[in-house]
């Protein structure tokens, strides 16, 4: 599978806000979608957004909302998530991903970048 290398992770005070990158590496890369999930100590991985390849087109989790931004720049295999007015409860492991089969299940997973997020 594709390697994929998240980055921009950190501690940021609660209402702050951060960009996470997402390179992935190989001279072609062509997904169907990439996609940011998270998963906080304890719980489960919660789906965030994700954005069509071509197209470009979006879908968040209704949670983010408003507040979390995708997007990408095709010419350099990369993914970003923009968060804004990050809260404690965004504390999480954040992972990119990738779907190669539009099969509605990611094939390919980052490392995973640590977000914490203080009161």
């Amino acid at each position: 599978q594709v390697q994929l290398v998240e980055s921009g992770g950190g501690l940021v005070q609660a209402g702050g806000s951060l960009r996470l990158s997402c390179a992935a590496s190989g001279r072609t890369f062509r997904p169907y979608a990439m996609g940011w999930v998270r998963q906080a100590p304890g719980k489960e991985r919660e789906f965030l957004a994700a954005i069509s390849w071509s197209g470009g087109s979006t879908y968040y989790a209704d949670s983010v909302k408003g507040r979390f931004t995708i997007s990408r720049d095709n010419a350099k295999n990369t993914v970003y998530l923009e968060m804004y007015s990050l809260k404690p409860e965004d504390t999480a492991v954040y992972y990119c991903a990738a779907d190669f089969a539009a099969s509605a299940e990611y094939d390919s997973w980052g490392q995973g970048t640590q977000v914490t997020v203080s009161s």
